[in-house]
């Protein structure tokens, strides 16, 4: 499983997913770094094969209308500490991923993990 991390959230998620084991790009990382358009990240998942892991709603609403990115975890957690937003993942990444085998929207809160139909 491969993901790409939008700038909202902090590059040390992406260097945690890593860490995991996960092939993980942040947007800092990008030619255009955290400028990159929302078009352009879209387009970089559905070529790699990579799942979009944002706080930007814009990308759930490209995802209900048109499907794209095929997969999206959005992180509704409000404003926490970048510690805490690790632990979070750290909870719940191997729901995550197995849930994303199935499924192509995720909501991830502080408290629950919301899983939408397919």
């Amino acid at each position: 499983m491969k993901f790409i991390v939008d700038a909202q959230l902090p590059q040390s998620l992406a260097i945690y997913l890593q860490s995991r084991g996960y092939d993980t790009i942040h947007t800092i990382t990008l030619p255009e770094k955290n400028k990159t358009k929302d078009g352009s990240i879209i387009a970089l998942s559905i070529s790699e094969d990579r799942i979009i892991i944002s706080k930007d709603t814009d990308f759930l609403g490209y995802h209900i209308l048109k499907r794209e990115p095929r997969k999206l975890l959005t992180v509704k957690t409000g404003n926490i500490r970048n510690s805490e937003l690790i632990d979070l993942f750290g909870k719940n990444l191997d729901s995550i991923v197995e849930h994303f085998k199935t499924h192509s929207l995720i909501e991830l809160h502080q408290t629950e993990i919301i899983i939408h139909q397919s």
